[in-house]
């Protein structure tokens, strides 16, 4: 049928009057789409081609270039890949006009993890931010030179090595692409007079004895292999003429080069040098330094071997360093994540639960029909119910694109140092949005069972504050142990600095922290929390609304174990003259000092900004609301505003919506004692302006045999009310009413 339409003349089928089914429509001014229509709309595939000779050929939605398609421009460029409302958007790759070919993740523009050919056999591989190399990466040029190291803006920014074609390395600090700082530069070693020693051999890179750690972290995709410094097409310079005749870098795991034989008796000349703004201001030759440093790096290499041979254990360095790099390939995300994405939305099903609700694939490292070549060992890759996490996500509004970037990709992901009891690693991606875990059997066993009814609690409670899980994973190695793992959003991803952190369970043995192992990032533990949080009474009526909620909701699936992980951010002392306690608790020590009337305080953290914060009414036009990874929730109202939604205004900061769980204002009390006399003591307050962070966390610890048999041990050496394991109902009634005296209720 035809149609003539505002200009434009329509054939083909029709509902009603308006474009259904298969059609072609051609614009006044000569552009034409031919393809397929829903209800007067583009919708499915189809082809458009713009009188400027512009052609795209693909997925359309709701009149949108939406999905994957192939645009041809008229310059000669050609765009294939991922397109959200007419913007490029996930993976894609892009051949230019001058022959450059970008291969990545796009948000519009280069933006997380990709590949950039120049014409000229130039490369970068690594991450890019707003169309610019920014964050970690490595960029080698044809004339064998390359950097490994991090970027900002175009330009190499922070820690690098720089690696010559001649095998010397330099490895420093750079600031917008000069070297500025302290450095090392190792030089290349002579073919003459390893011929003279006649010690001539194939050996394994210098950069493995000195930089392994480094170099397995560059080499997680086998293909680190980058470009020149020269200034590049697309705007990016690296400013190389005034490095490249003293810079070095490490390479990859695998390359070999000929040196001489590396035994102790070699001396590694090195020198130590000293730039501001690539002016070097100081330099000194050190043999000895780099015998010594070989030496070193050659001992902890031969600990780590033996490690890995004798241990089994989670903490295996292999297995670790093959659980990041099988993490980092991007076409896992791929197959899992964007597999289930092209599924349309539905209810879930009995058959989406369970572990035979699963996606298995296997990744050859010779590539296959379905999956492509890759330098990684051969690997099984397992997606434990992937209808239901793609829901959980989507209840979170996380965009299946954005969490690919998240969480795959080169140098995606980073490992944390803390690690649990079970001997669990974590790792946290490089946006800072996800905490990944690695999980024993039995965890994995009991998130699939309680996933139902866990699934069913998270979509009928919005503020809920039980730990948001968002993918279940197993990866096996081919002849090696499986490792399991599941992906949550981080409670902590926010702008403001967390000063403080606590893991709370209401039980008091054992519950305590080494004071010799307090570090900045220290979580701390019941007994070391010396606060109370006063909130405002709708705050705190909504909190403990919530965490009632959560523990029945806990306790009817027989889990023990859990804590409310509780993240602190300090303001200003109220109504004191000095700050007595700086909040970074690895000052503690540093900071203790006597003032003259004999009372021991403590120096500033002058890292807190000398103010405090206001309640103000909720203006959605003047505070960020883009969802979080772990919040859902509506804004909260607070009872000393007239029971109105709320931000928090932190003077010279930020102001940020109050949710559950997520910047929720309060005061920290302090008791501290003061002796007036040898007879009386005044009872005096430190105050302190707070931003609250928290969430229950752990909640994949079964009330089984093992910790049956736990408890009754346990009891007959300790008292039973202060050991942490517990049958579900008690435990949840102590851990319940353990927060109410951490946050009590002002009268």
């Amino acid at each position: 049928m035809e149609i003539i339409q505002n200009g434009g003349v329509y054939f083909g089928n029709v509902k009603g009057m308006i474009p259904h089914g298969k059609g072609k429509y051609t614009w006044s001014n000569g552009t034409v789409y031919e393809g397929d229509w829903v209800e007067g709309k583009m919708t499915g595939i189809g082809k458009i081609t713009w009188s400027s000779g512009k052609v795209y050929e693909g997925d359309f939605c709701g009149g949108y270039l939406d999905g994957f398609g192939t645009m041809k421009y008229q310059d000669g460029s050609e765009y294939e890949g991922s397109w959200r409302s007419n913007i490029k958007h996930g993976f894609g790759r892009k051949k230019y006009s001058n022959s450059d070919v970008y291969d990545g993740s796009w948000k519009g523009v280069h933006e997380g993890n990709g590949t950039y050919v120049w014409s000229n056999g130039n490369m970068y591989v690594g991450n890019w931010k707003g169309g610019l190399m920014c964050g970690r990466g490595v960029l080698k040029w044809v004339n064998g030179d390359l950097f490994d190291g991090y970027w900002l803006n175009g330009f190499r920014h922070g820690s690098g090595v720089y690696r010559f074609a001649d095998g010397s390395y330099y490895y420093g600090i750079w600031t917008k692409g000069l070297k500025d700082g302290r450095g090392t530069l190792y030089p290349a070693r002579s073919r003459r007079s390893s011929r003279r020693l006649g010690r001539k051999k194939k050996s394994r890179n210098v950069t493995q004895s000195i930089g392994r750690t480094l170099s397995r972290r560059i080499s997680i995709t086998g293909t680190m292999f980058m470009k020149s410094g020269r200034k590049t097409s697309k705007g990016i310079s690296t400013n190389e003429d005034n490095t490249l005749e003293d810079m070095n870098i490490l390479s990859n795991s695998s390359d070999e080069v000929e040196s001489e034989a590396d035994d102790d008796t070699s001396a590694i000349v090195i020198c130590e040098r000293e730039y501001v703004q690539d002016v070097l201001i100081k330099e000194r030759t050190n043999t000895n330094a780099g015998l010594s440093h070989k030496r070193e790096q050659q001992r902890k290499h031969r600990v780590k071997e033996v490690k890995r041979k004798s241990s089994g254990d989670i903490k295996d360095g292999i297995k670790s360093y093959y659980l990041m790099l099988n993490l980092q390939l991007d076409m896992i995300c791929r197959y899992t994540v964007g597999k289930s994405t092209r599924i349309s939305v539905r209810e879930m099903r009995y058959s989406d639960f369970g572990e035979k609700a699963r996606i298995r694939t296997y990744f050859p490292g010779k590539g296959s029909q379905m999956t492509p070549p890759h330098s990684s060992i051969d690997f099984y890759w397992k997606d434990y119910c992937p209808m239901v996490f793609r829901s959980l996500r989507e209840m979170f509004n996380l965009d299946a694109a954005d969490y690919m970037m998240s969480i795959c990709g080169d140098d995606g992901l980073r490992e944390l140092s803390t690690s649990g009891k079970s001997g669990s690693l974590f790792y946290l991606s490089l946006d800072d949005k996800f905490v990944i875990k690695t999980l024993r059997t039995s965890e994995l066993k009991v998130l699939l069972k309680m996933l139902p009814n866990y699934y069913n609690h998270v979509r009928a409670h919005d503020n809920t504050l039980i730990t948001k899980f968002y993918g279940l994973h197993e990866i096996k190695l081919r002849g090696g142990k499986k490792v399991q793992f599941v992906v949550m959003g981080n409670m902590f991803y926010t702008e403001l600095r967390i000063h403080r952190r606590y893991d709370l369970k209401g039980s008091y043995h054992g519950r305590d922290t080494n004071k010799d192992d307090i570090k900045e990032a220290t979580t701390f533990k019941d007994l070391d929390l010396s606060y109370d949080f006063h909130m405002d009474k709708s705050l705190r009526d909504a909190l403990f609304k919530q965490i009632y909620l959560d523990c029945v909701f806990l306790e009817s699936q027989h889990i023990i174990d859990y804590s409310l992980l509780l993240g602190l951010h300090f303001r200003a002392p109220k109504n004191m003259n000095t700050l007595l306690d700086a909040p970074d608790a690895y000052q503690w020590q540093q900071n203790l000092h006597a003032t003259t009337d004999g009372i021991t305080q403590r120096n500033v953290d002058r890292s807190i900004p000398p103010v405090g914060l206001l309640l103000v009414t909720h203006e959605p036009s003047s505070v960020n609301t883009a969802p979080v990874p772990h919040s859902r929730g509506s804004t909260l109202k607070a009872f000393s505003v007239g029971d109105k939604e709320v931000d928090v205004l932190l003077p010279g900061t930020a102001r940020l919506r109050v949710q559950l769980g997520v910047n929720m204002p309060a005061q920290a009390h302090r008791k501290v004692s003061q002796n007036i006399s040898s007879s009386t003591e005044a009872e005096l307050f430190e105050v302190y302006d707070v931003v609250l962070y928290l969430g229950i966390i752990d909640i994949l610890q079964g009330y089984n045999t093992r910790k049956k048999l736990e408890q009754s041990y346990k009891s007959r050496r300790h008292d039973p009310m202060s050991i942490s394991v517990a049958d579900p109902k008690f435990y949840s009634k102590r851990f319940f009413k353990f927060l109410e005296k951490v946050f009590p209720l002002d009268t």
